[in-house]
């Protein structure tokens, strides 16, 4: 019965040292491939199996886009909970963990500096910072890039995703997007370029103001993109949607997007469209 007794003796310690290989593999989403976080980081967070686009950081995204050299501006700006708001736990302390983990200030980062040959202002939103959602931060940020790209007439590129407004500043959220719409209504009557690129997903109020307004709005493969969510408008409606209804491809049939770019495109395809907007 000795064998069945529980021996509380330490294990000796040999100096033999383990592997953590936790997050070293990523299962796709879309066709359940396992692959190699190394690699799926070299392939842009796009699925070498099936194309799929996984979500992607904002500051990646800058990286992507811009040469080494860009410059990070607007990063001083934080949110001063307007509302006081509180709801499973107070908004401070969501702001706070928020900030811990993606380490910015809120879902935003405005960057300056070059697409290939193009001076551009690039503007991009952070969906792990609760979920994208656009506060008086955000959009006092985006609209610092549009007034930026205004004043030194360089073309400006605004790469969304987001849930849509953020609920716990209310109507000061919701103002933002008619704060960033009348900024980019003077842009474009200075007839300065503005590329809309919409990502997965991209719904909400961020959807209803500036997405759309783009001289050229791009989205990526299988990008969600809408206002309400899907099961949203089927309870509303009470009808069955049509397959990858709201998904970029299917907006680009039915003429609200552009085009529909992967992402390792996205670059050259941003260039050849400012050429041909004759942006030097």
């Amino acid at each position: 019965m000795s064998w069945f007794r529980r021996e509380d003796n330490k294990i000796e310690d040999t100096g033999a040292k383990t592997v953590r290989t936790e997050g070293l593999w990523i299962k796709c989403e879309s066709c359940e491939a396992v692959i190699f976080r190394a690699d799926l980081e070299a392939n842009l967070m796009v699925c070498p199996k099936c194309g799929h686009h996984f979500r992607m950081g904002a500051r990646e995204r800058v990286e992507m886009l811009l040469a080494p050299g860009y410059e990070l501006v607007d990063r001083e700006l934080k949110s001063t909970d307007p509302l006081d708001f509180t709801d499973l736990r107070p908004y401070k302390s969501r702001l706070s963990k928020a900030q811990a983990d993606t380490g910015l200030n809120d879902a935003i980062v405005n960057a300056l500096g070059l697409l290939e040959k193009h001076r551009v202002v690039l503007s991009v939103m952070e969906y792990s910072f609760i979920g994208g959602s656009m506060g008086a931060v955000v959009g006092e940020t985006i609209t610092r890039a549009v007034d930026r790209a205004h004043d030194t007439r360089q073309p400006l590129i605004i790469v969304a995703a987001s849930g849509g407004a953020r609920m716990m500043e209310g109507i000061v959220s919701l103002m933002q997007l008619a704060k960033i719409s009348t900024a980019l209504a003077r842009l474009d009557e200075a007839k300065v370029p503005f590329i809309s690129v919409l990502t997965d997903p991209t719904t909400g109020g961020v959807t209803a103001s500036f997405a759309m307004l783009g001289d050229l709005n791009v989205g990526e493969p299988g990008a969600l993109i809408g206002f309400a969510g899907p099961r949203v408008i089927e309870q509303t409606i009470r009808q069955k949607l049509p397959e990858g209804f709201q998904r970029s491809e299917f907006l680009l049939s039915h003429g609200f997007l552009d085009a529909v770019v992967g992402r390792k495109d996205l670059k050259s395809y941003l260039s050849r469209a400012l050429d041909f907007m004759r942006v030097q």
